[in-house]
């Protein structure tokens, strides 16, 4: 195996794409050390240092906020220019993916083929921005300046050091919503150069990066219990919980990637045309319909969606103590239980709308494709949404399973949830999907140059 990860590194264009996507990723991680204008270092590590010892194991507004990292490739833990990470673009590709299929104008544009992907694109570009001043002004209002939300005694900004001139607007909201604005519109195009110069799915690689970037926290984290005086005790408990950890994680990742490949392999058979001397068709293929069809996507529907009644019931006259723990308690039954629904729902909503039996069954009829044994055009129609309907429903398991995961770990073992994130969620989902994606990618690039795969059984073999 050695020698076929040396080979990446033998092809002249291999090995530069790698190293280029290494000196992005560096300058990525560089970018988390600049803070929002008007906010001092040190105030977030006293608040970060904080939280921890107020959240415990379970969530609490740090479960939320590293959960939204995780999401953005950003840093809302570290208060910086990039706290809205790629967060904003991934919104505006989401909205008009969904307009897409429910406007007829964007849908006939997105089947212009390279030249309309292009067009959507840009649009997509444009319809950041907007989302980005959205976002800052929630990150600050709702969060840098709401003491409540993050169970402090005071904000993270005195907004009375800016009395008089420049004053507040132009003295902190301004700035710190273009310095966010910049940095997020920054890992976007980032993310656009590592997918051209580098080896490809840039933004995927950059929210990658940004939850491995969590792991050495974790670790000093798991091996520094809170409420331990004890080194000795402390690091028992912490080898123990490790290896337990490690144990659990190697388990889960078979079971995401066995689930990710798995898919439902419906047999098309082409009919057979007779033209002049020539006979053509007749053909089988399979249409492989995975079994998570909506990958990640309802898991970030419904964490977005969640976040919004712990801020909504922290914000002056709407301000309710009970209702902002009730939805920042990631261990409690009504979180939980939203939560779940929340997945089934959007797994079947996503799936529905973006694999639309109707359209898939006219387009094989067109084709002169069929399912053995079905007729074409309607019958076809409600086989795939039988089959869909089925494979949703198992696929939304899963992910409700894998969701939660991280809440029983970090309830049942007694660590914070940053840590047991490792173990389920997004997390794990985007780090397999995106290492696998990367396998493939490579295995195509060594294959292309009469190299055996990086990986047995890769894409090619």
């Amino acid at each position: 195996m050695f020698e076929k990860a040396l080979n990446l590194f033998r092809v002249e264009d291999l090995r530069k794409k790698i190293v280029t996507t290494l000196i992005l990723l560096a300058i990525y991680r560089v970018g988390f050390q600049i803070p929002i204008p008007g906010i001092s270092q040190a105030r977030i590590f006293d608040v970060i240092r904080q939280m921890e010892a107020q959240g415990g194991p379970g969530g609490g507004i740090g479960g939320i906020l590293g959960t939204f990292s995780a999401l953005s490739a950003g840093g809302f833990m570290s208060f910086g220019i990039f706290s809205l990470g790629i967060m904003p673009y991934i919104s505006s590709s989401i909205i008009f993916s969904i307009l897409g299929k429910v406007v007829p104008s964007i849908e006939k544009i997105a089947k212009e083929g390279s030249q309309g992907q292009k067009r959507l694109n840009q649009w997509m570009r444009w319809g950041t921005v907007p989302i980005c001043l959205i976002q800052a002004v929630f990150i600050l209002q709702g969060i840098v300046l709401n003491p409540q939300f993050l169970g402090l005694a005071e904000p993270l900004v005195d907004l009375e050091a800016y009395v008089g001139f420049p004053g507040p607007i132009l003295g902190f909201y301004i700035p710190a919503v273009i310095g966010l604005t910049a940095g997020s519109i920054f890992l976007m195009w980032l993310g656009e150069q590592v997918t051209e110069y580098g080896i490809g799915n840039g933004i995927s690689l950059l929210i990658m990066a940004g939850i491995l970037s969590n792991l050495p926290s974790s670790i000093a984290s798991l091996m520094n219990p809170v409420g331990v005086t004890n080194p000795d005790e402390a690091f028992a408990q912490g080898v123990l919980k490790a290896a337990l950890l490690i144990s659990i994680y190697l388990g889960v990742s078979l079971a995401v990637v066995y689930v990710t490949k798995g898919s439902r392999r419906v047999p098309i058979q082409y009919a057979r045309m007779v033209r002049g001397q020539g006979v053509y068709g007749g053909q089988k293929h399979y249409m492989p319909l995975k079994v998570n069809q909506a990958n990640v996507m309802p898991v970030i529907f419904a964490v977005s969606l969640l976040a919004f009644p712990g801020v909504l019931f922290s914000q002056g006259a709407l301000d309710w103590a009970y209702g902002r723990d009730l939805f920042q308690d990631h261990l409690g039954w009504v979180y939980t239980m939203t939560y779940i629904a929340m997945i089934f729902f959007f797994s079947f909503f996503w799936v529905q709308l973006m694999f639309q039996p109707s359209e898939m069954a006219k387009n094989m009829k067109e084709y002169g494709a069929f399912v053995p044994g079905i007729r074409p055009g309607k019958a076809t129609a409600e086989f795939l949404d039988r089959v869909l309907v089925r494979l949703t429903l198992a696929g939304s398991f899963f992910l409700a399973g894998i969701s939660i995961l991280p809440n029983v770990i970090s309830g049942s073992m007694n660590i914070d949830r940053m840590t047991a994130s490792f173990l389920g969620g997004t997390s794990i989902l985007i780090v397999v999907a995106v290492a696998l994606d990367l396998v493939d990618r490579m295995n195509a690039q060594l294959l292309m140059r009469n190299y055996d795969g990086f990986m047995k059984g890769g894409g090619g073999q």
